[in-house]
């Protein structure tokens, strides 16, 4: 049996996945949270053909390298054997990897300080990524780890598409340019997308929203990525739970000037304080579909801001593709909310794309097809699986 251990970390907290690989199964996973306060929150739960059982702990712990040795703990009292099931690799998820790294990537004390440095327009994520690899790295010293980053499935961008129309040598030196993120989703799904519909990915076009708390869309031709949502940062594109997406960089020089902003508070705005957020006080997709329902029109409004934009980026990835062939929806409100898929394609009839209405309405954990037969585009569900894409890509490099 091959095992690889998955590892999602980051600044107070680590999730963790351990896939056999021969079968694609998880057999644990787990989060530890709340690292560095007075209670830390252990959560382990050990997956079996008869279903799971899921442990549960608080406790103090002060640190990543703590974390992972209760982690350790805890699959040696309830299982499973990480004897019997030793990995052959850990794979990191890494968010930001520039235009360094577009492939995963056997990690190095060269590897691990060009991560860091990346830190400078990843600042929320690379540094906490880092801890997770220094941790695992002491924990698992003996066995490879590989970094899989989130923005190395757009680096097949065309220079028309990630370049931004700035004085090109201050972006040059100051690295700017769209990167875009949820690349191992995109990835996944889109792959996913082709094999359950029996078809060569290479002749698809296919157009991938990831829509949850963050939210992202991607045109992939032929299994390349041509274009994206989400740019320097997370922050651009779609709207979100608490991040604003698209916005003119003028409110931001009127806000500093007259509201006298600072840029720590301007940050804070845009990325915690807007999207569904700051448009309706209400962060979870859920409860402002139930409020937008029973007639609240501060919902309802803020769900027509979220649907618009999605109508945008549709329309714009369907002329940058020329030919649709699959729209894939995943993440947690693209796999689960009917309502936001319904609206996001009505109207879209002349452009190929008719959905069955009771096939959107069944929930499932599986791929499934949400169009109508007559549908020249293929609408599909197709559940992300990131942890599983990381350990694929892991396997590849060990």
């Amino acid at each position: 049996m091959t095992a690889v251990l998955v590892i999602n970390s980051g600044s107070s907290s680590f999730k963790y996945q351990l896939i056999e690989m021969d079968a694609e199964t998880t057999l644990a996973r787990g989060l530890v949270e709340r690292i560095g306060a007075d209670e830390s929150h252990v959560t382990h739960e050990v997956v079996s053909q008869n279903g799971s059982e899921e442990y549960e702990q608080s406790r103090s712990i002060r640190n990543h390298t703590e974390g992972f040795a209760v982690m350790l703990d805890a699959f040696r009292e309830h299982g499973p054997s990480l004897d019997e099931h030793a990995p052959v690799a850990v794979g990191h998820r890494v968010v930001h990897g520039g235009k360094r790294f577009f492939e995963p990537t056997v990690i190095t004390d060269l590897v691990r300080i060009n991560v860091e440095d990346l830190a400078e327009i990843a600042p929320l994520h690379n540094p906490a990524n880092v801890q997770g690899i220094e941790a695992a790295q002491k924990s698992f010293p003996d066995i490879p780890h590989v970094a899989v980053f989130d923005t190395a499935f757009h680096q097949t961008l065309p220079p028309a598409a990630y370049t931004y129309a700035i004085d090109k040598d201050v972006a040059e030196k100051h690295r700017i340019r769209k990167y875009g993120f949820h690349g191992t989703s995109h990835k996944f799904v889109s792959e996913e997308a082709a094999r359950f519909l029996e078809r060569d990915i290479a002749d698809l076009n296919q157009i991938v929203l990831h829509l949850g708390n963050g939210a992202s869309m991607t045109a992939v031709r032929g299994g390349e990525s041509v274009e994206t949502s989400m740019g320097f940062t997370p922050l651009e594109g779609l709207v979100m739970g608490t991040r604003s997406g698209d916005i003119d960089p003028a409110v931001l020089v009127h806000l500093h000037h007259k509201a006298n902003l600072s840029v720590d508070e301007l940050d804070d705005l845009l990325n915690r304080q807007s999207g569904i957020y700051g448009l309706s006080g209400l962060k979870d997709m859920r409860d402002l579909t139930d409020e937008a329902n029973e007639g609240n029109d501060t919902a309802r409004a803020a769900l027509d801001v979220y649907v618009h934009r999605l109508k945008q980026y549709l329309g714009g990835y369907f002329f940058q593709l020329g030919r649709v062939d699959v729209i894939a929806f995943t993440a947690g409100i693209g796999e689960n909310s009917a309502q936001v898929r319904a609206e996001a394609l009505a109207g879209l009839e002349n452009f190929g794309v008719k959905v069955d209405a009771a096939r959107n309405e069944q929930r499932s954990h599986d791929t499934r097809v949400i169009s109508a037969d007559d549908s020249d585009v293929t609408v599909l569900v197709v559940p992300t699986n990131e942890e599983l894409e990381i350990a694929r890509q892991t396997l590849s490099v060990v």
